[in-house]
């Protein structure tokens, strides 16, 4: 397998190690998430107000809970974001 592909199967794999039977994430499930699997990328989530937004722009169809597209929409955030730190000199990219 390439290296792209091991990395969609590890998201795969870390969503469901935190979202359980239901295969949604809570609230605390994301945290947990965050605060355990992208320390260093995102700043860990302490506060509930940080948890309350996050959870909030995230859960785009207002369920309560994170589904594994919701989740995605995540990781590609965080992705593009940190892309710079990667790849420093792409002004074009």
């Amino acid at each position: 397998m390439s290296l792209l592909e091991n990395g969609m199967i590890t998201i795969i794999q870390v969503f469901h190690k935190y979202s359980g039977q239901n295969c949604k994430l809570r609230k605390a499930d994301l945290k947990a998430l965050v605060n355990n699997e992208m320390s260093h990328f995102v700043k860990k989530i302490q506060e509930n107000e940080t948890l309350d937004q996050l959870f909030a722009d995230l859960d785009q169809n207002a369920d309560l809970e994170i589904d594994f597209k919701e989740f995605v929409s995540l990781i590609a955030m965080v992705t593009s974001a940190c892309h710079e730190l990667f790849v420093p000199n792409c002004s074009s990219c």
